[in-house]
């Protein structure tokens, strides 16, 4: 996971297409003019990045219109990258599945699952590689290990024998950052997604170091709302807090999406209380008379994974609504006719949003990242902006959400204060890797009694896919937050009224 966090060519590539699709759209005019951006992003003859320019410009095209929301165009036909933009410059929701898309001749057809012999190995006289492998794969060539790639288990017990360390398994980064075993490989070796099988996390993403897996996104779609006229909200994740960098501290992040177009901007932590209160009072009532364990259910990648892996514990994971679709029904309550844009780290969210029975609360998701882009876009500058904003009123546990342990320790306090006595338990996981392992013990019985929390990112959601920042910088920052908050748990929400009706449109 080391790459989050680090500004790479890849995160600039990216930064420039957000920019560029915001730009366009907050122009307005003929939209064909997007066949010149490859040549804006991409200028000269000379290749930066790839072995050819013409190559980085193609890649540039489908990186664009993804930003907008289209499919990619099937390489063996001639379309242009215009193709479907006029239909797609609306003020609606818009993107066909799937949602997460891999440009094909941007992939390098990283080896997978590979053990090979490195410039380290020195030609040692005990080659414990050789006398370890249980396959007689490993010889001696000119002093040095070869591997017999055919006869080769990858056990890996070469790899933990080898006392230079020169003996290293390739995998593929998109496939094992894929919690869920998505990624296979086609005809021609470059990287496949079973779409059965995924959940839109979006780890394969940040984790390409070629950068050719990319989010179909919302950015163009939500401009044309705020240029209707109509109220458009905003709606932040509590993993906001300094994803902008120092000249962005909370306190300007209103003033900074109005210059945007925005209305105005609610904290989802707002939410995060609603649903603090909402999955304490279900843990109260089912746990364990009617059900063994209770599990989160705010990150839509873990309850995706945990329904389709674990189909006979899906019971068992809260019926609370998330914070986001809470915010959003508040916000509409409060702003009847009014749109809501959610912003946020995730890229699963933008599938959880287009679910049929949330897309009337949530119109848009953006991240972090494509916010980023529409700031650029509009020349925002933080510096002139002053830091006497105030936030939402959220409590500091709904402040806490991002951070990988923070939803279960809100259930935990709002537990304590509405039934003293009651001791909960709580286990948790991040990555999907592990929360696998998490329910696999689950359902041996383990975690009876138990709240369970878990997250598809590492470090919960500030390790997101739409994030800038390092997510353990993140981390810090949000704790200072939550020292900083007025209300400390969810049951001082001044929202807490609200709960009743909000809930009743579920029915």
């Amino acid at each position: 996971m080391s790459m989050r966090g680090v500004y790479t060519s890849v995160v600039d590539i990216r930064q420039k297409i957000f920019t560029e699709v915001a730009r366009m759209a907050y122009e307005g005019g003929d939209y064909s003019r997007i066949i010149d951006l490859p040549y804006k992003i991409i200028p000269g003859e000379v290749a930066t990045y790839r072995e050819s320019v013409f190559l980085e410009r193609a890649i540039v095209e489908e990186r664009l219109r993804l930003a907008i929301g289209l499919p990619l165009r099937d390489m063996t036909e001639h379309a242009p990258v215009s193709k479907g933009i006029e239909e797609s410059a609306i003020a609606e929701k818009y993107y066909d599945p799937p949602l997460v898309n891999i440009i094909k001749f941007a992939c390098h057809g990283c080896p997978d699952n590979e053990v090979r012999v490195t410039d380290a190995c020195q030609g040692c006289l005990a080659h414990p590689c050789k006398e370890v492998c249980p396959k007689g794969a490993i010889s001696i060539e000119n002093g040095r290990s070869v591997i017999d790639q055919e006869k080769c288990i990858k056990c890996g017990k070469c790899i933990s024998v080898c006392p230079y360390g020169a003996i290293t398994k390739m995998e593929r980064p998109c496939a094992k950052a894929c919690g869920v075993n998505a990624i296979g490989s086609d005809k021609l070796g470059r990287a496949d997604i079973d779409y059965t099988k995924c959940v839109s996390c979006g780890m394969c993403l940040v984790n390409c170091p070629f950068g050719a897996i990319a989010d179909k996104g919302q950015i163009f779609q939500t401009i044309h709302a705020i240029k209707t006229g109509v109220p458009v909200y905003a709606a932040v994740a509590p993993a906001f807090v300094g994803q902008f960098g120092k000249e962005m501290p909370p306190a300007k992040m209103r003033e900074a999406l109005q210059k945007l177009g925005f209305t105005d901007m609610v904290e989802v932590a707002v939410g995060a209380d609603l649903c603090t209160i909402e999955e304490a009072r279900d843990f109260l009532a089912e746990v364990p008379e009617k059900q063994p364990f209770m599990a989160t259910s705010c990150c839509p990648a873990w309850a995706s994974m945990a329904k389709q892996l674990f189909p006979d514990l899906a019971p068992y994971i809260s019926m609370a609504l998330t914070p986001m679709v809470l915010t959003g029904r508040l916000l509409k309550k409060k702003h009847p006719g009014c749109k809501v844009v959610f912003i946020g780290p995730c890229a699963a969210k933008k599938l959880e949003a287009s679910r049929t029975e949330i897309r009337s609360d949530i119109d848009f998701v953006l991240t972090f990242e494509e916010v980023r882009g529409m700031f650029a876009a509009k020349g925002v500058d933080f510096n002139e902006i002053p830091a006497t904003g105030e936030l939402s009123g959220a409590s500091a546990d709904g402040r806490g959400f991002a951070v990988s342990g923070g939803v279960a320790e809100a259930v935990v306090n709002c537990v304590k204060e509405l039934e003293p006595g009651r001791e909960v338990k709580v286990a948790r996981a991040e990555t999907l890797q592990e929360c696998r392992k998490l329910l696999t013990d689950a359902r041996k019985g383990l975690y009876n009694g138990y709240l369970l929390e878990g997250m598809a990112c590492p470090g919960g959601c500030v390790g997101g896919a739409g994030t800038i920042q390092s997510p353990t910088k993140s981390k810090g920052q949000i704790m200072i937050t939550k020292k900083m908050s007025t209300h400390r748990n969810a049951l001082e929400s001044s929202f807490k009224d609200d709960l009743e009706d909000l809930e009743e449109r579920e029915g």
